[in-house]
């Protein structure tokens, strides 16, 4: 039995009966492994035989052959355990045993250099097989021809000798060990090249990781400070508000208490004058009646005074002038917000500026490209002598080079002069040709410019925008694990529409189309423009 192997031991090294490092393992008919002499113990005094792990039973006793392979990752294993312990030495030295330097599978003997020598230099002893030197060296030999283990059987998955490919084995393909050796050591080479690119593609994968929470942390803090930037300019202007019209409900007042003040001084003027007119009167009362006769017509004037039936000082404030001021209010902070949405919104998609340039391979062939990769239109409707590829479209558009599968990104395109275009994002897998349907179920995600002035975002249903100035340059953003992609108006940093709650599974496109040139009518090109940062 072998020894006990330590606590590091692959499980699939050892054997199942003795869990112990395999012995001479041999597989049985099901696939499963026992060192031989176990395995041969456990059918000692049984009629049937079955395998010891899942019990399938034979209905015969198999032919037991040691498996090699096996075996020599169980040898490689016990060296790299216990090294120095597997030291062959010389079978002619008497004393002082050499080591030795190979073994003879036709004499079934390891020799050490001196005792070599005749197997080097007599014709009859250079014909036989010499290899490193091995301590089985029963494993080496045919148990069956007792003739050296020469060739490998692909057919059975054994080693076999020459006498064993002249019966049962006749017509199996045979190769000599060595070539099979060396196509299993290469397929072993490629698996650890396999396993070391699986183990860096996932190093990279952690980086990727933490860059991406790292890339977020910085966003969320930018994100933040843009955020208390916005409210706090909110907050300005309602308080700016708020002043305004306090002042204004304080003039009323003031003007209020000012009316007052003069209307109670023109009343206290006529009580005056009333008075005195009193006075007169009761003088009156007391003249004789040829007096009294004499001033009746004193009698019949009445004092000039004011009608003060109507006159009044209103004690409830404007709710009117109230409620203009609130809906005044509400007016310009909605525009506020609004515009610095637009605006912050802009400010901050642009740090996530990439540099696009358009592919040619993509291009429909009545599409002119610049040399530099930015600029297209279409030019006379004559296509161009253009290689096949299955990455063309058919359709009057092209793709940038660049495609992105993670993060966010931005870019800019100037559509100043044109009269129809359509510009954003497409999915990798699409179909490039025949006709084509830009709605975000077929893989697009675009808006649109057509008869000059008639905007639309191209969702499932055309969606019309209602643009306050007609756009010459158009920032478009995405932000992939969001599932986000927006539009902007640069020149007046107005948002124009957003596709929202969208699910990315692929790589992701920048899309382009100049549409036809109507005759010069829309001959401008589309230009993949430096994004310049805006400014406070």
């Amino acid at each position: 039995m072998a020894s006990s192997s330590g606590p590091s031991l692959n499980e699939e090294l050892q054997c199942s009966i003795c869990l112990e490092v395999f012995t001479d393992p041999v597989t049985t008919p099901c696939g499963h492994n026992f060192c031989r002499t176990c395995l041969i113990k456990s059918w000692t005094n049984t009629q049937t035989c079955f395998c010891p792990l899942c019990k399938e039973k034979f209905s015969r006793r198999p032919e037991l052959k040691i498996n090699t392979t096996l075996r020599e990752v169980v040898q490689h294993f016990k060296e790299k355990l216990n090294p120095g312990e597997s030291e062959v030495f010389c079978d002619f030295c008497d004393e002082g045993k050499q080591k030795a330097v190979k073994t003879c599978l036709t004499c079934q003997s390891s020799y050490c250099e001196t005792h070599l020598e005749p197997h080097r230099r007599v014709p009859r002893l250079k014909k036989h097989t010499l290899i490193n030197p091995v301590e089985n060296l029963e494993d080496y030999i045919c148990q069956k021809h007792e003739r050296p283990l020469e060739l490998f059987c692909r057919d059975d998955q054994t080693c076999v000798c020459l006498s064993c490919t002249e019966g049962e084995h006749r017509s199996h393909n045979t190769v000599p060990i060595e070539e099979e050796s060396q196509e299993k050591r290469n397929q072993l080479v490629q698996t650890q090249t396999d396993v070391h690119q699986m183990i860096q593609d996932r190093m990279k994968k952690i980086q990727e990781i933490k860059h991406s929470v790292e890339l977020r942390k910085r966003n969320t803090d930018i994100e933040r400070s843009s955020t208390v930037e916005l409210f706090t300019d909110l907050i300005r202007s309602i308080k700016k508000c708020q002043s305004k019209q306090l002042k204004m409900m304080e003039e009323q007042q003031k003007a209020a208490e000012k009316q007052a003040e003069d209307l109670i001084k023109e009343l206290h003027q006529e009580i005056t004058e009333l008075k005195r007119r009193n006075t007169e009167l009761e003088q009156l009362s007391h003249t004789d009646d040829l007096h009294l006769i004499q001033m009746s017509t004193s009698l019949n004037s009445r004092p000039h005074t004011k009608n003060w039936t109507e006159i009044r000082i209103d004690s409830d404030v404007n709710v009117n002038s109230l409620y203009r001021a609130l809906t005044e209010l509400k007016k310009t902070l909605d525009e506020t917000l609004n515009e610095k949405l637009s605006q912050t919104g802009l400010k901050f998609v642009q740090k996530f500026a990439v540099d696009v340039t358009l592919d040619p391979d993509s291009a429909n062939p009545c599409l002119i490209l610049s040399d530099d990769g930015k600029q297209v239109n279409e030019g006379d409707s004559m296509s161009q002598d253009v290689p096949e590829n299955p990455k063309r479209f058919d359709a009057m558009c092209v793709l940038a080079k660049q495609g992105f599968s993670s993060g966010r990104f931005y870019y800019e395109v100037q559509v100043k002069g044109k009269t129809k275009w359509s510009l954003g994002m497409i999915r990798e897998s699409i179909n490039r040709k025949g006709r084509i349907r830009l709605t975000p179920e077929d893989g697009y995600w675009t808006v649109a410019l057509r008869n000059e002035n008639q905007y639309k975002a191209c969702e499932r249903s055309p969606v019309s925008l209602s643009l306050r100035v007609k756009p010459e340059k158009v920032g478009v953003f995405v932000d992939y694990e969001e599932g986000l992609v927006s539009f902007y108006d640069v020149e007046s940093r107005s948002h124009i529409h957003s596709f929202t709650g969208q699910t990315f599974t692929e790589k992701l496109y920048p899309y382009f189309s100049p549409c036809d040139n109507d005759e010069g009518k829309n001959s401008k090109p589309l230009i993949i423009t430096p994004v310049s940062p805006l400014m406070d």
